[in-house]
């Protein structure tokens, strides 16, 4: 898998590779699915949801740039896979996700593969985490219409966010909090649910 679908697309990070090769993606998939774990796809979840698939996982680690002791936000917990993999990578993670059994059910996922030391909310993540914030690197990982504020914000400056935004036709974006505002640039079209919640 992670020859054929990521090394071979150009994701390069040692850290992000060695985190995608120890973090088990058929753990954060449902047991019906489990066959299709290593697949080059996306893989239902619930509730309307899905588990990115590996690649688009590995491009958007490797776009915040991380780094082990950064501090991340992710927006959309889902299953936990990719919050595993920034713990894995050795990042403080925050993740928010607005769907209850979802975020129930990836806290069983993350503990029983061994990934306790992270901070899960169940709320509406277009407002991020302020108590929380600032940090070094935001994560988005369902997509809404426009940037929500709040999040560009919560951002320290030099730090970096991934988000995929659109409807019918969604762009992913890395936003890089500068002293004098953000820098917005467009990295490739992507596929992702909708984010719900009030974008701000």
């Amino acid at each position: 898998m992670i020859r054929d679908q990521i090394e071979s697309r150009g994701v390069s990070d040692p850290l992000v590779l060695k985190a995608m090769r120890a973090v088990p993606r058929h753990a954060f998939v449902p047991e019906k699915f489990r066959s299709q774990a290593e697949a080059d796809s996306p893989l239902p979840i619930g509730l309307d949801q899905t588990i990115s698939q590996p690649y688009v996982v590995a491009a958007m680690t490797e776009l915040i740039h991380p780094k082990a002791g950064g501090k991340v936000l992710e927006i959309g917990t889902g299953s936990g896979y990719q919050a595993a993999v920034l713990a894995e990578i050795g990042m403080e993670v925050y993740s928010i996700e607005i769907l209850e059994l979802l975020g129930m059910q990836a806290k069983r996922n993350l503990e029983a593969a061994g990934y306790t030391d992270l901070y899960l909310w169940i709320g509406d993540g277009n407002k991020g985490w302020p108590e929380a914030a600032p940090f070094d690197s935001i994560i988005v990982t369902a997509a809404p219409p426009r940037i929500p504020q709040a999040l560009k914000e919560q951002l320290k400056v030099g730090g970096r966010m991934v988000i995929p935004v659109g409807q019918s036709y969604q762009e992913l974006f890395v936003i890089t909090r500068t002293e004098d505002g953000w820098n917005e640039e467009t990295v490739f079209p992507v596929r992702f649910v909708p984010m719900t919640g009030e974008v701000r």
